[in-house]
């Protein structure tokens, strides 16, 4: 038959919490004497059962194997603490490279805003203007890319513009005109605009009561 599964939990009843106890602690002991033979190692086991007795097994001491544990915990204490003071040290030591990184960003900052220049000498103005001249170049640079930028949707939508009044026109039954004004035919034939016809208007100023307008036909 199939072992089943062991619900690991506190066995209620008190006798086969013994029974178990007993065949585990036996099987227990003998896994670590076989483990310390087969394989050479220092092995102790120390086991209080639920009433205080001591079951124990050693492949040498468990006084010295007790010994050895805490001097390997008291060295591996020591090797951690040792570590993270190394640790701190490092991290002071990249913080303090990042405080002086960024401080002189700021002097740097500041000189380039024309402040803070009374201490600095000829060879640091000129490096703080060779800068600010790189700085225009890449600026000016910039300005003239999106002016061509703009430029040429510009003219991209000034092209569909066109096209679209041309498909109007042929739409409308009308001849398309080109840049000149004239028909594409190529010929001398003028596309028919309506005119307005010239009106003279008076505009001479006269100051004193209006004239009266003779009538083209005597009273």
């Amino acid at each position: 038959m199939v072992r089943g599964k062991t619900q690991m939990k506190r066995i209620e009843n008190a006798a086969s919490r013994q029974v178990t106890f007993s065949k585990r602690r036996n099987g227990l002991l003998k896994k670590a004497f076989e483990l310390s033979v087969l394989c050479d190692a220092e092995v102790a086991l120390v086991i209080f059962s639920a009433r205080g007795k001591l079951y124990e097994f050693s492949s040498t001491s468990i006084r010295s194997t007790i010994e050895r544990y805490q001097m390997r915990v008291k060295d591996q204490g020591q090797l951690t603490t040792k570590a993270f003071q190394e640790d701190m040290e490092h991290e002071t030591n990249d913080t303090q490279t990042l405080a002086k990184k960024i401080e002189s960003i700021e002097a740097s900052k500041r000189k380039l805003l024309g402040n803070d220049l009374e201490s600095c000498s000829m060879e640091e103005l000129h490096q703080t203007e060779n800068q600010l001249e790189r700085s225009l170049k890449k600026i000016r640079a910039k300005k003239n890319q999106l002016l061509r930028e703009q430029i040429d949707k510009l003219k991209e939508e000034e092209k569909n513009l066109l096209e679209q009044n041309a498909k109007l026109r042929e739409m409308c039954g009308m001849q398309s005109l080109g840049p000149s004004g004239k028909s594409k035919h190529g010929d001398d034939r003028e596309v028919f605009q309506p005119q307005t016809p010239n009106v003279d208007v008076e505009t001479d100023l006269f100051i004193g009561p209006p004239k009266r307008q003779q009538s083209s036909q005597k009273l």
